[in-house]
């Protein structure tokens, strides 16, 4: 009688779990995303299948479907399925499970799964004490942590296990399991006349950012709390989504016209060097749920666009803060991303750079030119046709600089790049313009030597 009763607890107990634990996929066929782990024919999804999973880390931001697939691991396997919290769990309490395993394998021959939630909170004693029951099989380890395993777990776990990287939801996938949640007659609110209004949904899965937990919460806070209209319908519009999220909705579309716009505007406030303005628009975007990645590569661009050598330390700075995004993630890389933009705003300007596609519509309209003999590879055909012959080796010479073709024929005294007065630019113009001068009056002397 009392497995009835506990069977009967377990129930309503799921019943009032919030909408985001409902809501878990059972199977990989109701699990949303990562298609790039779980999808047909992945490794991860073959040994789901087949039941033999080893020990995994499972790597990714909040509310990626981490927890989520492992709950798919616990329905879908024979092995007995337990699971701890590090951020409660102790030494004594990792024994305690040890010692069940083991008593587990012993008697009736079945392995056990171990899920440890936030496993980058336990320290090195603790991670220690899971490494020998790991290696000798007692149980097999599935860790989740939103932290770099390969920094927060020791290197011997980190080594016994398969470390899988789970990525934010794109928003097609956020919209998948919204509406999933709204139709399940069972564990969502498929039982219930509710309408989301489009661009309340929108606003939910932007402002969720790829977390699905988010999400499903704001949806449940806005569902619950929004009384039916005179129809029986709950009506969440805008309004609504907006005080469930406790953000407000801004006039951006990521495919839209104010996707350009806002980018548009933050690009022109970078060229017109105005830091706060650049500060303004990328808060706006950052803030609008627009890809961190994107406008990284925009800032890539922009520091050879329009700074160019002006600055040659604007690119360093704008490929690190794209590399310190891809190693910190936002919230925080909000900081190397706004480090950037205000360095790319104050710089020196110049759009030199542009240079290049003066050539390239030589190259198109010229067509086949012909690369000069004495710039030709000699180490193959110098004997036979000269090639190479007569090339002046530029170390040779004094200022390490001397008079030489290098265009082609058709091109000879064609100029492309002509540097600004700004910043480093300056240096590079009184360079060119002292090896012009010496052009002019017939180079230097010096000993030529053939190089290929």
């Amino acid at each position: 009688m009392s497995d009835l009763f506990e069977y009967g607890r377990r129930e309503e107990i799921a019943k009032q779990a919030p909408l985001a634990v409902r809501i878990r996929p059972r199977t990989l066929e109701e699990f949303v995303g990562q298609e790039e782990i779980v999808g047909p024919g992945r490794l991860l999804r073959r040994a789901i299948e087949a039941d033999q999973i080893s020990s995994l880390i499972l790597w990714g931001p909040p509310g990626s479907g981490k927890t989520s697939l492992a709950n798919v691991i616990a329905n879908t396997t024979r092995s007995h399925f337990t699971g701890i919290s590090a951020v409660l769990a102790g030494v004594k309490e990792i024994r305690q499970l040890i010692a069940e395993a083991k008593n587990r394998q012993s008697m009736y021959g079945q392995r056990t799964i171990l899920l440890i939630d936030e496993i980058h909170h336990f320290n090195k004693a603790q991670q220690d004490a899971l490494l020998p029951h790991v290696e000798d099989g007692t149980i097999i380890l599935i860790g989740i942590t939103t932290e770099n395993p390969y920094f927060e777990v020791i290197s011997p776990l980190v080594s016994r296990s398969r470390v899988f990287q789970l990525k934010p939801l794109s928003d097609s996938e956020m919209e998948t399991i919204l509406h999933s949640a709204l139709a399940d007659g069972e564990r969502g609110y498929g039982t219930l006349l509710v309408e989301v209004d489009e661009e309340a949904l929108a606003h939910l899965i932007r402002v969720a950012g790829g977390d699905a937990r988010v999400a499903l919460n704001a949806l449940e806070l806005a569902v619950e709390t929004t009384p039916p209209n005179t129809d029986g319908v709950i009506r969440v519009d805008i309004d609504v989504a907006q005080d469930s999220i406790q953000r407000r909705a801004l006039l951006y579309d990521k495919d839209g016209e104010a996707h350009y716009d806002t980018i548009s505007a933050f690009i022109k406030s970078l060229r017109g060097s105005d830091p706060d303005a650049a500060l303004y628009w990328l808060a706006k975007m950052i803030y609008a749920g627009e890809s961190p990645e994107f406008i990284a590569r925009r800032m890539i661009i922009f520091a050879s666009e329009d700074i160019g050598n002006a600055d040659p330390q604007a690119l360093v700075v704008a490929t690190s803060a794209a590399q310190a995004l891809e190693w910190v993630g936002l919230p925080e890389a909000q900081y190397n991303l706004a480090q950037a933009a205000i360095y790319l705003a104050t710089a020196p300007k110049s759009n030199s750079t542009g240079a290049y596609f003066k050539a390239l519509a030589d190259v198109e309209e010229e067509g086949k030119t012909e690369v000069p003999d004495h710039l030709k590879d000699a180490h193959r055909d110098r004997k036979a046709l000269g090639h190479g012959e007569g090339y002046k080796y530029p170390h040779s010479y004094p200022g390490h600089y001397v008079k030489q073709q290098y265009l082609p024929d058709e091109l000879q005294g064609k100029r492309y790049y002509e540097p600004s007065e700004q910043g480093y630019e300056r240096e590079i113009k009184k360079r060119i313009e002292e090896w012009r001068k010496l052009d002019s009056i017939g180079g230097v002397g010096g000993k030529e030597e053939l190089n290929g």
